[in-house]
């Protein structure tokens, strides 16, 4: 065996390492033909571009669970899905959060995916970060799968009791007030750039960062709240890190693209949230019935969960018809 297959083959947290290349070189490829072809020019994406885009990304996360299917076998492809649909189902408020974060900041459409692209880049590396620290973990204390379950249900619970109406006030958001504070913010877009030079109140000419960057802060620290549901909530459903990883990834990825449909559609999907919190109740749960019930199979954890999910939004849309759009005007930070 030469040296190339030797790498090739090597283990690597429970996965051959081509099979991660493999994930990273359609990752990489997805993102360079969205920036490099599809989006060169800043310019507004409208919700027909958006629901293609979208499609498109959720057809390779599907087709990428076909390839788990042939290389890892059914199990690990159910629990692919599984972990699949529950990313991009609790990902739904992180699209809320940014529509909050780019009206409050006044970011036209056109300058959005800017924000987004780079947003996604930092998930990709936040997400393998904590992933591996939840493995190691997980590795080292078996016991912490039962905090996991116990932060689960107690979260699930915690949601199925919220009001809907339930918005973050973003101009008294401690880390809003933090950065306005510590960092150099001008007081206007300067088209798509993230930093500019201008003078300071003495003159000098410093580096200031234009609410495009803090935009992607906000962006960027809203995903690691989001995850520390998100990343316990697939532990639940397998240990492998590579599915764990791929099935987070690719449904961050599809959700970024379904962004500029869903910002404009949210408000029909009020009551996805009660849905979402019985599913985090079950996946919990599912750890502690192992030991009174042995393992629960991967299909069925697939099936209760699609219907779930399913029924939250038929519910919604149902709820919700003849709702009109709520309005909101944007702000420039100050």
């Amino acid at each position: 065996m030469t040296a190339l297959e030797t790498f090739l083959f090597a283990d690597f947290l429970g996965t051959a390492a081509w099979l991660w290349l493999v994930f990273l070189t359609v990752v990489v490829s997805l993102l360079a033909f969205d920036l490099g072809v599809l989006h060169r020019d800043n310019r507004e994406i409208g919700v027909r571009e958006s629901l293609l885009l979208s499609a498109g990304y959720i057809c390779a996360g599907l087709l990428f669970g076909l390839w788990v299917y042939f290389q890892k076998g059914g199990d690990a492809s159910m629990d692919y899905l599984t972990g699949f649909l529950v990313e991009k189902s609790l990902s739904m408020d992180n699209v809320f959060l940014m529509a909050m974060i780019f009206s409050f900041l006044a970011i036209p459409r056109q300058y959005q995916h800017k924000v987004l692209f780079w947003g996604i880049l930092g998930v990709i590396v936040l997400r393998a970060i904590m992933i591996g620290l939840g493995a190691a973990l997980i590795y080292q204390f078996s016991w912490i799968l039962y905090f996991f379950g116990a932060f689960l249900v107690f979260t699930g619970v915690k949601m199925l009791f919220a009001k809907l109406d339930a918005h973050p006030n973003l101009e008294g958001n401690l880390l809003v007030r933090f950065l306005r504070k510590h960092l150099r913010v001008t007081d206007r877009l300067h088209e798509h750039r993230f930093f500019v030079r201008q003078p300071d109140a003495s003159g000098k000419s410093v580096l200031w960062v234009t609410p495009l960057f803090l935009a992607l802060i906000l962006i960027e620290c809203a995903d690691l709240v989001f995850a520390v549901d998100s990343v316990p909530a697939i532990f639940a459903i397998t240990q492998d890190p590579f599915i764990v990883y791929t099935s987070n990834i690719f449904a961050v990825l599809g959700l970024r693209a379904l962004y500029f449909a869903l910002a404009a559609l949210i408000h029909r999907f009020a009551y996805l949230k009660y849905a979402l919190a019985l599913v985090l109740v079950f996946i919990g749960a599912k750890i502690f019935l192992v030991g009174i019930i042995g393992k629960i199979p991967p299909a069925i954890s697939l099936s209760v969960t699609l219907g779930l999910l399913v029924g939250g939004v038929l519910l919604s849309l149902y709820k919700t018809r003849g709702q009109p759009q709520p309005g909101g005007e944007g702000k420039i930070a100050s």
